[in-house]
């Protein structure tokens, strides 16, 4: 591992600096701000910066850096994938595309017919859709093969019934791509279909579901003999769990997480140190609480290099593998214990909610005086349970670093 840029890194990582020195709009910034809701937001100057934003990065042909250039992406190398995530989460600068360029798109490319990539491929990278993932459903988390939603062919349609759950921006979203069984009687592995939906089509309706802290992120999403036409299936017919699998992302290091945890922990020190920190923390009065403050700061570090070890193997041309689900077993807890520990030394005022420009919830009390840095921790650890859980839970993290990191048999 080599922690040093070479020249030809260091000048791009300075090309990336200056963009966004240069082109992040005012209200973008430090976590500011939001593109995925931003560019349907009522108000036409939020939505003006949304805009602003996203040509930046058009410009540059950064939209989606990991797509092949063929394809209107950057075709960055996983080194310069790394690089320009780094500096963009270090700047609080707000991702363009949602999953349409992360998800969608990438498994389009591999699996999509010619139609389908050119009808869709060029308004994800223009903006003019944005994309959300119909995944989940209320008996099929984990278990994600256990769906039951049903998509039966009628004609030239398909028609869908069934319910999704944790569908995360679905009141943002212009179309879904969901998994749907097409065939009941196969394996549950197979038998699955890979669909691509508009929300405007008749039969589907979105309740928001709220979470403990107040924010609406994510919905239950209900369909009611919704007609997608056939030619939407993308890759083969039952065969769209593998398809669901796919993303050409290369670059897995999880760079974004650990530069965030940094910032976190870093934010929590230099306030505990300022005059106001001084008298409503209690580092002071506990040993133990400098302690796991100082531990906390150590597993950032940590993070840090369990996100450099990976981007190194993929660099050095291996592909990781239970090293991927070790950082991200690793992240998921420390950002649990990273609102844990900051609540704690902040003792009774951590129980003031506050909010800051970029918060918007149900529990907002901007006028709160007594809130540390407004209610920050107190939001984080409340919203801190699903880590453990969302993207694969630490259980199933453990199994796969124990089967193909340490060879164990399973059970």
């Amino acid at each position: 591992m080599d922690w040093n840029d070479s020249p030809e890194q260091a000048a791009f990582r300075a090309e990336v600096k200056e963009l966004i020195e240069n082109g992040l709009p005012e209200g973008y910034g430090n976590g500011r701000g939001d593109w995925v809701s931003d560019r349907k937001s009522e108000d036409a100057e939020v939505r003006g910066r949304a805009e602003a934003w996203q040509q930046a990065l058009a410009d540059k042909g950064w939209i989606a850096p990991h797509w092949p250039k063929e394809y209107g992406g950057a075709g960055l190398s996983p080194l310069e994938q790394f690089i320009f995530k780094q500096e963009m989460t270090e700047a609080g600068a707000p991702a363009v595309g949602g999953q349409g360029v992360s998800q969608l798109g990438p498994t389009i490319i591999v699996h999509g017919t010619d139609e389908q990539k050119a009808e869709h491929l060029p308004k994800i990278l223009n903006g003019e859709v944005n994309w959300q993932q119909g995944y989940s459903e209320p008996g099929s988390g984990s278990d994600l093969a256990s769906l039951q939603t049903r998509a039966v062919r009628d004609g030239d349609d398909f028609v869908v019934n069934g319910q999704k759950i944790w569908t995360s921006g679905a009141q943002y979203a212009d179309w879904l791509y969901l998994l749907a069984r097409t065939d009941p009687e196969a394996p549950k592995h197979r038998g699955i279909s890979f669909l691509l939906t508009k929300m405007e089509t008749p039969g589907i309706s979105i309740r928001p579901l709220i979470d403990m802290a107040g924010f609406h992120t994510f919905n239950e999403t209900f369909f009611e003999d919704v007609r997608v036409p056939a030619s939407n299936v993308v890759g083969e017919l039952n065969r769209g769990w593998y398809v669901g699998a796919t993303l050409l992302d290369f670059e897995r290091s999880n760079i974004t997480g650990a530069i965030t945890s940094r910032k976190t922990i870093d934010r929590l020190i230099n306030y505990v140190n300022s005059d106001e920190g001084k008298e409503r923390s209690r580092l002071d009065e506990s040993v133990s609480l400098r302690h796991d403050v100082a531990d906390r700061f150590i597993e950032t570090e940590v993070q840090f290099n369990f996100s450099f070890r990976i981007i190194s193997m993929q660099a050095a041309g291996q592909i990781p593998n239970y090293e991927a689900s070790t950082s991200k077993l690793f992240n998921s807890e420390l950002t649990q214990k990273l609102a844990r520990t900051g609540t704690q030394a902040l003792g009774m005022y951590a129980q003031f909610w506050g909010s800051d420009d970029s918060v918007r919830n149900t529990y907002n009390d901007p006028e709160n005086p007594y809130a540390p840095m407004k209610g920050h921790f107190t939001r984080a650890y409340v919203r801190s349970v699903p880590s453990t859980i969302a993207a694969g839970t630490s259980e199933i993290q453990r199994n796969i670093i124990a089967t193909r990191g340490l060879g164990l048999p399973r059970g």
